[in-house]
């Protein structure tokens, strides 16, 4: 205290230099006691109280300090440690903690949204790599069905005679197409491991135009000795509903299909690599072997192209037209396929949905109600916008009904007969282990104190637990996975992570901020592609936030969090951050009331998934940008939002926001009496923690380059997932500026 009283009433006696750095110091811990709203001759007589000063500095209520408010002071740089023109008081109070543990103004690292560099003119390269494709669209879950083929040795076979006991690959390959020739030596090598795993190998060329003779001179080069059909009517060709002369696909014993694609991605039209940086086919082959969907089912297959089923359809990039069933759907052959694909993940017996789809006689006595969700496109649970007409879709995880898996599904329900078909063309069963790691045997599992008592019925208010890690040095997260111990009752969970030292309970943190982990329905676990994880600082707090909803019975929940550590250090730090509008105020009664909010990119950022969050209000959600010419371009358009399944939407291929362009949110909220989830219509709604509250949040993961080179600065990372914190807000705007579906 008498520093800082010298500082104001004889401050050149310390400005000498070896009291620099404690003057900078000092002059930073008293920047909110001096600013212009403050007269610095107060100072003196005011105890140092940075929630008071905070409280007082910030004159529209908004959560932060914004440079104007500040009365632009000098200091304001030194303070805004993510650079993106504003204070919130949990920043201060990590600028001010460092200042005290350092004894410097050096700003600290951050577990969450550490400061990115700036590359004002970075542009997203193309992408080197086969484009992932929507599952459902190329046939992944159905059963292939092809006719008999003679292969060049002159055998007669079917693909259930050629089945390996764990499964069979179907390789195309050619002697002309550049790319299927670069790919010979890699089928090689995969033989012996296919063979090794139980799987079978089969070849197909598919060029008429081809000599058998070159065919088999070709094959015997290489070394390879698979059975090799030369489909000269492209017969075999269309029935597999091929694309490219380098696509394989992957069944299992029961004809299946659990991946269709490339091999990998090291060989494309354009381009060639050392060695592959993602091996689709291995991958796919070691999920089948652990009995789980593969993390990507489809891709494209950079090669020469094939005429499509549909002579109509152009070869790329649309979807793969699959060949159409002419007889009736029955369930052993196509509904339990359809239902195991996209339904079964939750919907088994012990599953988190309320009941199983595993019998023909489960799905009839939900007949209805199947009918009413699937035509409502509520059930698969995806609430993105389809793409227009003719453009790509943009989303990795698409997990809505393809057209025809749809149109299936329904025809069998409105068949008063409801034929179960041949028990022999059932799909293999799957097992489910209730107890068992999704993401395998977590390196670190972290459990909250004690079980949180929930009521059977009523309402709950969201509870809290925190838990301190004794890591004794930062540690880099490649995939986590949380488990309620009653998941009947837990609706979702969002996970926070303070570094060693740092106190959110005394730092007035916002809930708008950028989550570490979360549980969400429909979203429980992630794993995050190889070479990117998030950071786990030694000795950090971790902080659950977790919402119960009494199911009807009273009973006990004592979550807990796995972790699996990256076995080598990543090239990407992954980061949540948000756009938040915290000044809501929604009228009572009003069907469409519409807020906005939104913040410019304080640095380039590479953008890989979206999460939008908002309470039993909120109606519909959107994210845009907005360049400098006030041009917006649509991100993600959730026209129906659904609190009770808060989804990720993860792109393909990540997106880049230049510095300065504003993203921008738009919500819309229903607090009328004819919202039948509304608390209370009578109520003027605010933000709030609870669900009788509401909240405004878009969530942005986005990745940066871990101490990069001058040849990463302007190069996107080219995986398919995740700015300083972008939680300010933006005053609302009118009701009537924005469209009645956001």
């Amino acid at each position: 205290m008498a520093i800082f009283l010298l500082m104001h009433t004889h401050p050149p006696l310390i400005t000498q230099r070896p009291y620099t750095p404690l003057l900078r110091a000092l002059r930073l811990l008293c920047a909110l006691t001096a600013l212009t709203s403050i007269p610095a001759q107060a100072a003196p007589k005011t105890r140092f109280d940075l929630e008071a000063r905070f409280t007082q500095l910030d004159q529209n209520n908004d959560g932060a300090v914004t440079r104007e408010e500040a009365g632009k002071a000098p200091w304001f740089d030194s303070l805004d440690l993510d650079h993106d023109g504003r204070i919130t008081l949990e920043e201060a109070r990590r600028a001010l903690a460092a200042l005290a543990n350092k004894g410097s103004a050096n700003t600290p690292s951050n577990a969450s949204n550490p400061t990115l560099p700036a590359s004002p003119n970075a542009a997203p390269p193309a992408r080197k790599g086969p484009g992932i494709l929507k599952p459902g669209d190329v046939g992944i879950g159905r059963r292939i069905d092809a006719p008999a083929f003679t292969d060049l040795a002159g055998s007669t076979n079917t693909l259930s005679q050629l089945m390996g006991p764990k499964g069979l690959v179907i390789a195309f390959t050619t002697t002309s197409c550049p790319v299927s020739k670069r790919y010979l030596p890699t089928i090689a090598r995969l033989a012996p491991t296919l063979r090794d795993a139980g799987i079978a190998l089969l070849l197909i060329n598919p060029y008429t135009s081809e000599k058998p003779d070159v065919i088999r001179s070709t094959l015997e080069a290489a070394g390879l000795q698979a059975p090799c059909i030369h489909d000269r009517d492209g017969s075999l060709t269309r029935s597999l509903a091929a694309r490219s002369t380098t696509e394989v696909l992957l069944l299992d014993p029961a004809l299946t299909l659990r991946y269709r694609g490339a091999i990998d991605d090291q060989y494309g039209v354009d381009y060639n690599r050392d060695t592959p940086a993602e091996n689709h086919l291995l991958n796919a082959i070691a999920s089948l072997k652990e009995g789980i969907k593969p993390r990507i089912e489809a891709t494209e297959a950079p090669g020469c192209e094939l005429e499509s089923t549909d002579p109509a359809t152009p070869a790329a990039p649309g979807p793969t037209k699959v060949p159409v069933i002419a007889s009736a759907p029955t369930f052993h052959r196509d509904i339990a396929r359809i239902l195991q694909q996209n339904c079964a993940e939750c919907h088994h017996e012990g599953g988190l949905a309320p009941f199983a789809l595993d019998t023909p006689e489960d799905v009839k006595d939900r007949a209805k109600a199947i009918r009413r969700v699937i035509t409502a496109g509520t059930m698969p649970p995806w609430f993105a916008a389809p793409p227009a007409e003719g453009q790509p879709n943009p989303w990795a995880n698409d997990c809505s009904l393809s057209a025809r898996d749809k149109a299936d599904l329904l025809a069998w329900i409105n068949n008063s007969e409801r034929p179960l078909g041949d028990p022999a063309h059932a799909p293999a069963p799957r097992s489910w282990a209730r107890d068992a790691w999704s993401i395998g045997q977590p390196d670190l599992i972290l459990q909250i104190p004690k079980p949180f008592a929930v009521k059977a019925t009523g309402f709950l208010p969201y509870q809290s637990a925190t838990v301190t890690t004794t890591l004794a040095e930062d540690r880099w997260v490649q995939a986590y996975e949380i488990r309620p111990t009653a998941r009947e009752v837990v609706h979702h969970v969002i996970v926070r992570v303070d570094e060693k030292g740092i106190n959110p309970a005394r730092g007035g943190r916002s809930s708008a901020e950028g989550f570490w982990a979360a549980y969400v329905p429909g979203n429980t676990s992630h794993r995050y592609p190889e070479g990117f994880a998030r950071k786990l600082p030694a000795g950090a707090t971790v902080h659950f936030e977790i919402h119960y909803t009494p199911s009807g019975k009273a009973t006990e929940d004592q979550l807990r969090m796995g972790l699996v550590f990256a076995t080598t250090p990543p090239r990407y730090a992954v980061q949540t951050s948000s756009v938040a509008n915290q000044r809501l105020s929604i009228p009572p009664g009003a069907a469409h009331h519409v807020e906005t909010a939104e913040r410019p990119a304080p640095t380039d950022l590479w953008v890989g998934a979206f999460l939008a969050h908002m309470h039993v209000r909120g109606t519909a959600f959107r994210y845009e940008l907005v360049d400098k010419n006030d041009a917006t371009t649509l991100l993600l358009d959730i026209p129906r939002y659904d609190f009770n399944w808060q989804l990720r939407y993860e792109l393909r291929e990540p997106l880049h926001i230049p510095r300065g362009t504003r993203l921008r949110i738009t919500a819309a909220f229903d607090n009328s009496p004819a919202n039948k989830a509304n608390p209370d219509p009578s109520k003027t709604v605010r933000w709030g923690a609870q669900t009788t509250e509401e909240m405004m949040i878009g969530y942005i993961e986005h990745y940066t380059a871990i101490a990069p080179t001058p040849d990463q600065a302007h190069t996107a990372p080219t995986p398919t997932h995740t700015a300083p914190a972008l939680s300010a807000t933006a005053p609302p705007a009118s009701p009537s500026t924005a469209a009645r579906t956001p």
